[in-house]
């Protein structure tokens, strides 16, 4: 079985866990989102691409589900001994290395999906990782200025999402870069040619939306023949983790498992789902969402362990299979 998922940071990974515990002997290749991308200190940072290496290659923070276990911080205080800023996001001695060896590959004119490809065979994973694009793309969000009440300003996402932690107003969500950007090599292959096309629950505007907002890629998903089936990342009124609910609110969408399917449309009328899980909780959201265009069903979605994350996909694979008939 192939298996294509378009993945985010936490979210994407924990699913992939539960995925490859499922489904041990499946063909997985993951198209990660590189709109979060920052260069700090003279270095390139790919946050999301990063967490999917070190959760499913085991060098992953179990405490924090970002940056490397057993890590110091020696670096970081020294930078902050000197007054160098950015003051508000600090990379651990352990992540610098990998943050080393990307800069350099890239200084010397490799591509991200060479770089990528070169990370991950240390980490012996068992996936095909592929960033969405070797060109740079960066998300920026118009925010009102803390500094100056009344104006707006544009600001790195890391910056809206660590620094600020999503609680100044923000109008536009803007992917710098992605109208001129491309596909990377490999990733319209791994969408056409697969069996089953996942999308985790990831954050829909900032990252799957970023995936799918690379020219030929959201085409590339309604046209393939594989069913697309996503789970939501939303659980109540809720996202399952982070501060989703902060940027759906910013492209005016309501914080709803209902809402978000409809955001991603039904393949049938423009779309680009087949399929949808909701959790339980949400069972009385599934008329809508099936009105929609959209095969629904409920299930347990707290991914709390990877036995309990295994059950989802499987559900999502079973999902698929019944799209099929």
């Amino acid at each position: 079985m192939r298996l294509t998922v378009l993945a985010g940071g936490i979210g994407g990974s924990t699913f992939l866990r539960g995925l490859l515990q499922a489904r041990p002997d499946a063909e997985i290749t993951v198209v990660g989102n590189t709109a979060d991308d920052i260069t700090l200190f003279g270095l390139r940072v790919c946050p999301d691409l990063d967490t999917v290496m070190y959760t499913l290659g085991g060098g992953i923070s179990e405490e924090r589900k970002w940056g490397r276990e057993d890590e110091t911080w020696v670096i970081k205080e020294e930078l902050a001994a000197y007054g160098v800023e950015p003051t508000w996001f600090g990379l651990g001695d352990r992540d610098v290395a990998t943050h080393l060896v990307r800069t350099q590959m890239l200084d010397a004119g490799y591509t991200l999906s060479a770089v990528t490809e070169a990370l991950c065979t240390r980490w012996k994973l068992p996936v095909r990782l592929l960033p969405m694009s070797d060109d740079r793309i960066e998300t920026h969000v118009v925010v009102e200025d803390p500094d100056q009440p009344g104006r707006r300003k544009a600001i790195h996402f890391q910056e809206y999402w660590v620094r600020w932690q999503a609680e100044i107003t923000a109008h536009q969500i803007v992917a710098v870069g992605a109208d001129k950007a491309k596909p990377a090599p490999g990733v319209l292959e791994a969408i056409a040619d697969c069996d089953v096309l996942i999308i985790p629950p990831s954050n829909p505007v900032v990252s799957v939306g970023t995936i799918l907002g690379v020219p030929g890629v959201r085409d590339a998903v309604r046209e393939t023949k594989a069913p697309v089936i996503g789970l939501s990342p939303i659980i109540g009124s809720g996202p399952v983790r982070g501060m989703a609910d902060k940027v759906l609110a910013t492209v005016g969408v309501a914080s709803t498992a209902s809402a978000v399917a409809r955001y991603y449309g039904s393949r049938a009328t423009g779309g680009v789902l087949d399929g949808w899980l909701i959790d339980t909780s949400d069972a009385m959201q599934a008329d809508s969402i099936a009105g929609a265009g959209i095969h629904v069903q409920a299930v347990p979605l707290w991914m709390t362990d990877e036995t309990k994350t295994a059950a989802m996909a499987d559900a999502a694979l079973n999902l698929a299979e019944a799209v099929r008939q």
